[in-house]
């Protein structure tokens, strides 16, 4: 992409288009004049109004907004700068990780640029989260325990056993993983890897594992122990088979995937700096934990707290008595945590989350240090015992409040905008929503206890977005009319309002270039002010896509292979239902076998009433046809990794039967490419 003849197309358009006349001068001048009521300078750079990817600078009430963030918060309060450097060993500040097509897995210098105080485009207690995250390296928890902190999202504790590295989380990419585990080798001593410990079933925290293996897995896992909570291998598999693609989509705008890292883009993620992009495995475990119990592993005692229906569908946390160490695993974190997240998933239990911390909190009394899958540790055990207090009642608090609202007849939106968190809890840096938020973690609890349905009538079957829209802007008086309207709205600082507007219009008038053009540069202002780093990214990924239309592709999903092939074949088998077009598939009858040569498994799949239904049968002998296939090739046509000639040339595929009737059916099933438009019809 010519950044500069790009930066030029739009400056054209800009000055061709009077609305945006009207905007540039407008924000300049309110920029350099009305901006600075406490005479504080502003960076030259900050004085840009629209910089070469096009996001607009600023404005007076964006500015403003920030600077009060600075009085509200306990800014003088550094601990978490000296916990986060503490136990330092070394780092890789250059840090760059490709991938085998020399893709960027990893880019540790982008963030370079975050120092010092926040710009005006970034919230403050944001900025200084995103500071927070940017320390790096390999750090000394306590004697026996270090981490890998700054190397993907997640971090990946190393604990020294009898013979080898206990591995805690080995990140989310082989990439990441292997780099890290071998700077590990490095700064600490070489010593083979013993154990690995998965504290849940999200990727971050399981994804790199085939990266710390140099050789045959197989042969290096022999002996190995393989921990993980029970039903670990169906929630970290199920959930990126079903609704993955609509997923990866999301989590392209909730971890600006596309965004330019600077202080008008990508910033942060909450949670850490970003999840790593590349090649993602799993392996199962040999020993599932069940209940809370204890095991010795390569002679370390694990103190097993299980945990699953908080954070995560299956997870424990663990206490390790000879270093009084705890691991919360991401029961806890240095932020307000997602009752819902934005990519899309079920919504979390706020009450059994609360309770499961409740019972750490009276479990680890014995504590003197207590460190995560992510974020930096804790030191001392009154420290802990607040911290782990005030996590607890940060989601107790959100549930208890929101129930007793939705009781009263409040609706979600309107429970989000009367929450408010009590002063202790809202003047603690770890209760801060970094990742989730008040609001969007109120309507999670209203979703988990009454749904989608909020008893109003008008919302029980509203009309589509764009066929409202249409009708909006036409009742409003026309498109020049909601224009001027949200050309007001947007210069007195009133954004949520002129989002609102403007979504119609351009939902209504796709072509609309002035409406597209202000609602990215109100979606700039949002995001600017937005503390959460995810509701940043979502905010700012919106307006880069008005601004330059959404992506070709998403990911590619050859970097899933290893998950896929590690996913139940029943897994398969109801996304492929999920796949059927109904109205192609009204009146059309099929019975097929799919039989896996190499798992010796068949499959019974009966297309009727357009519902696609299967069952785990030998061959049915009436079938229309018979698909033998081995189940990497069945994954690779899957992904889209075999060709046309692998397929037809293959001697892991043969078919008894009518191909016609084969060919017939897979016609039948969609082809999602991966992505959709989101902040456009």
């Amino acid at each position: 992409m010519n950044i500069k003849g790009s930066t030029q197309k739009r400056i054209g358009t800009i000055r061709a288009n009077p609305l945006c006349r009207l905007l540039l001068p407008c924000s300049v001048g309110l920029f350099l004049v009305g901006c600075q009521p406490d005479n504080t300078p502003i960076s030259g750079s900050e004085l840009t109004s629209i910089d070469a990817n096009g996001f607009s600078a600023a404005s007076i009430y964006t500015i403003d907004a920030n600077r009060q963030v600075l009085d509200q918060l306990p800014f003088e309060d550094t601990q978490d700068f000296t916990d986060a450097k503490r136990g330092f060993i070394a780092s890789l500040p250059d840090l760059n990780v490709s991938g085998s097509q020399g893709e960027t897995i990893w880019n540790t210098p982008e963030y370079d640029f975050i120092e010092g105080e926040a710009p005006t485009s970034v919230n403050p207690s944001l900025w200084r989260q995103a500071s927070l995250n940017n320390i790096q390296g390999l750090f000394e928890v306590t004697k026996g325990v270090y981490q890998i902190r700054g190397f993907d999202l997640a971090n990946m504790t190393i604990i020294e056993g009898k013979t080898g590295w206990i591995i805690v989380d080995p990140l989310t990419t082989a990439e990441t993983a292997r780099v890290a585990i071998e700077f590990v080798n490095q700064e600490l001593g070489e010593k083979p890897i013993s154990a690995i410990v998965f504290t849940h079933s999200h990727m971050d925290h399981f994804g790199g594992a085939l990266g710390l293996f140099k050789g045959d897995i197989q042969t290096e896992l022999a002996g190995i122990d393989i921990v993980a909570p029970a039903g670990f291998m169906h929630e970290a598999t199920s959930e990126n088979v079903m609704a993955g693609t609509a997923m990866v989509r999301r989590a392209m705008f909730m971890y600006g995937k596309r965004l330019p890292r600077n202080e008008r883009g990508h910033i942060d993620s909450g949670l850490g700096k970003e999840p790593a992009f590349g090649t993602f495995g799993i392996l199962a475990p040999t020993i599932s934990v069940e209940i809370d119990e204890s095991h010795q592993i390569d002679g370390v005692q694990f103190d097993f707290q299980i945990v699953s229906g908080s954070e995560a569908p299956a997870e424990f946390t663990f206490y390790l008595p000879e270093q009084e160490a705890y691991c919360g695993a991401e029961l806890v974190s240095k932020t307000m945590h997602n009752l819902y997240t934005l990519r899309g998933a079920k919504v979390r239990d706020a009450l059994q989350w609360s309770r499961s911390i409740d019972e750490a909190l009276m479990s680890q009394r014995e504590a003197k240090v207590y460190f995560g899958s992510h974020h930096w540790p804790i030191w001392g055990g009154e420290a802990i015992d607040d911290f782990l207090e005030k996590q607890r009642d940060t989601y107790k608090y959100i549930h208890d409040q929101s129930v007793r609202m939705l009781n009263a007849g409040l609706t979600p939106s309107e429970i989000a905008e009367a929450i408010q968190m009590p002063p202790s809890l809202s003047n603690t840096f770890s209760s801060r929503g970094y990742y989730g938020t008040t609001k969007h973690n109120a309507k999670a609890v209203y979703q988990a206890y009454l749904g989608w349905y909020d008893a109003n009538p008008v919302n029980l079957d509203p009309l589509p977005e764009e066929s409202a829209a249409i009708k909006y802007v036409a009742v409003m008086g026309g498109a020049d009319a909601v224009l001027k309207h949200a050309e007001a709205a947007y210069l007195e600082g009133s954004y949520r309002w002129a989002a609102e507007l403007l979504n119609h219009l351009v939902f209504a008038d796709s072509d609309n270039s002035a409406a597209k053009a202000l609602l990215a540069n109100t979606y700039d202002q949002l995001g600017y002010q937005a503390e959460s780093a995810p509701w940043r990214d979502v905010y700012l990924s919106a307006a880069y896509e008005l601004r330059n239309g959404s992506p070709e592709k998403g990911i590619d999903l050859v970097s899933m292979k290893q998950i896929l092939l590690r996913s139940p074949v029943e897994n398969f088998m109801q996304s492929m239902a999920s796949r059927v077009i109904g109205p192609e598939a009204f009146g059309e009858e099929f019975l097929l076998n799919i039989h896996f040569t190499d798992l010796n498994e068949n499959y019974v799949l009966e297309l009727k009433n357009a519902v696609l239904n299967h069952r785990k049968a030998p061959k049915n002998p009436q079938a229309n046809a018979t698909l033998n296939i081995s189940h990497e090739l069945f994954v690779d046509i899957i992904i889209g990794s075999a060709s046309a000639s692998d397929i037809l040339f293959s001697d892991e595929l043969n078919i008894e039967g009518s191909k016609l009737d084969l060919v017939s059916f897979f016609g039948l099933l969609d082809k999602p490419k991966g992505v959709f438009n989101i902040v456009t019809p």
